[in-house]
C-alpha cells in the first residue's frame, strides 16, 4: 500500500470522525437547555469554552456577542442536568495562564429547576478582576501616596515614622488586644440572639422618638430652658444649697445635743396618738357634723339683736321629752305626747316659723274630736 493511499484513509477516517462527534453534539444538545447571560465583559470567554458546575463541565459556550456596555453569553447545558431557578453566572479564570470557563452557582439541591431559554442579567452576574485593572489600580495608588501625592511634603513618611514609634515595644499589647477582641467577637457570636433582640427594641425605641419628634422636641426645649435657667441663677442657687447644707447641719447638731429629751417628748405623745387612734370613728362623726352644726348656729343667730333665736317644746320638756305613752283610759284623751298625723299638721293654725322634725301633740279623744285641732295643741 502506498503512501499516499494511506494518508488518504487517514483523512477520510478524520472527516468522518470529526462529522460523528458533530452529529453527537447536536443530538446531545438537542434536548439541553439553553441559557443567556450577561456580562459587563468576558475577557477569555469563546464559543467552545467550558460551562462549568462546581468545576465539572455540564455544557459549553455556544456565542459571544457584544451589546453595547455588556456582553451576551449564550450557553447549552448537558442534557439531564439540573440547575436550580435562581442560579447565577461567573466567569472563573483558574490562573494567568489558563483558559477562563463559565460557571453556574449554586449546584442544585432541589426545588424549582431554570427554565429553557431564561436570561441572566449583569447584575446578577460576576467577572474576574483583570490583571491590567489590578495593575492600574496598584498604580494609581502608589501615585497618590508617593511625592508627587500624599507625601509629597512628608507627611506619610512622618506618619508611619510616628506610628512605628508609638508601636515599638507594644508588641505584647498589641497582642492581647487581638486575643481579647476574638474572646468579645466570640461571646458576641454566641448570643447573637439577644444582641439582634437589643437591637430590635433599640430600633423600635428609635421609631417611637421619631413619630413622638413633636413631644421630644418640646421635652428638649423645656429642659434647655430649665438648664437655662438654673445657669442664670446659678449663684442664687448656690447660696440656697450652702444655707440647706447649713440648717441641715445645725438640725444634726440639735438632734444631737437633745436627743434624750426628744425621746421623753415622743414618749409623751405615743398616749395621745393611741387615743386618737382608738377614737377615729367619733373624730370622723365630729368631723361630719361639725359643718352642719357651724350653719345651723350662723343660720340662729340674729345680728340686728345680737341673739341666738330658737324654738322649744314646752309638752316636751314637761312631760320628759317625746315619750310616746300608751292611753290611759282614764285621762281624757290619754297621757303623753303622740306624733300628730299628716292629716292634722293641716288644721293646725299657721306658727311663725315651720316646724323642724316630727311635731308631737296630745292624743285625740274619740268622743270630744281633736283638741288639737280646737285649741292648737301642738309641740
Amino acid at each position: 500500500m502506498s503512501r499516499r493511499r494511506v494518508l488518504t484513509i487517514v483523512l477520510a477516517l478524520a472527516v468522518i470522525a470529526a462529522t460523528v462527534a458533530g452529529g453527537l453534539r447536536v443530538f446531545a444538545g438537542s434536548d439541553g437547555k439553553r441559557i443567556t447571560a450577561y456580562f459587563d465583559h468576558a475577557v477569555g470567554i469563546y464559543p467552545g469554552s467550558d460551562l462549568r458546575i462546581l468545576g465539572v463541565k455540564v455544557g459549553e459556550v455556544d456565542s459571544v456577542t457584544p451589546q453595547g456596555q455588556q456582553v451576551k453569553v449564550v450557553v447549552t447545558l448537558d442534557r439531564g442536568v439540573r440547575v436550580p431557578k435562581d442560579a447565577r453566572a461567573a466567569v472563573v479564570s483558574p490562573s494567568v495562564v489558563a483558559d477562563r470557563y463559565v460557571q453556574l452557582t449554586p449546584a442544585y439541591t432541589g426545588g424549582p429547576e431554570i427554565a429553557d431559554r431564561a436570561e441572566l442579567p449583569a447584575s446578577r452576574n460576576a467577572t474576574p478582576v483583570e490583571v491590567d485593572q489590578l495593575y492600574a489600580s496598584i498604580t494609581e495608588l502608589s501615585k497618590s501616596l508617593g511625592p508627587s501625592g500624599a507625601n509629597a511634603s512628608g507627611a506619610l513618611s512622618g506618619l508611619l515614622d510616628t506610628g512605628a514609634k508609638n508601636l515599638d515595644g507594644n508588641g505584647a499589647a498589641i497582642g492581647d488586644v487581638v486575643e481579647q477582641f476574638g474572646k468579645a467577637a466570640k461571646t458576641l457570636d454566641g448570643s447573637s440572639e439577644h444582641l439582634f433582640a437589643t437591637l430590635s427594641y433599640l430600633q423600635t425605641f428609635t421609631t417611637m422618638l421619631k413619630n413622638k419628634d413633636g413631644a421630644v422636641r418640646d421635652a428638649q426645649n423645656q429642659l434647655a430652658d430649665v438648664t437655662s435657667f438654673f445657669a442664670d441663677n446659678k449663684d442664687n442657687l448656690a447660696g440656697a444649697l450652702k444655707e440647706l447644707g447649713t440648717a441641715l447641719g445645725n438640725v444634726k447638731t440639735f438632734i444631737q445635743d437633745n436627743r434624750g429629751a426628744l425621746k421623753t417628748e415622743v414618749d409623751k405623745l405615743a398616749p395621745l396618738t393611741q387615743i386618737l387612734v382608738d377614737q377615729r370613728a367619733s373624730l370622723a362623726e365630729a368631723l361630719d357634723t361639725a359643718p352642719l352644726a357651724a350653719g345651723n348656729a350662723l343660720n340662729a343667730y340674729d345680728p340686728a339683736h345680737r341673739t341666738l333665736d330658737g324654738r322649744g317644746n314646752i309638752n316636751e320638756i314637761s312631760m320628759g321629752g317625746a315619750i310616746v305613752l300608751p292611753p290611759n283610759p282614764a285621762v281624757a284623751g290619754g297621757a303623753g305626747l303622740v306624733p300628730v298625723p299628716e292629716a292634722r299638721l293641716k288644721a293646725l293654725p299657721a306658727l311663725p316659723l315651720p316646724p323642724v322634725g316630727t311635731v308631737y301633740g296630745t292624743a285625740a279623744d274619740p268622743a270630744k274630736g281633736d283638741p288639737a285641732a280646737k285649741k292648737g295643741g301642738q309641740g
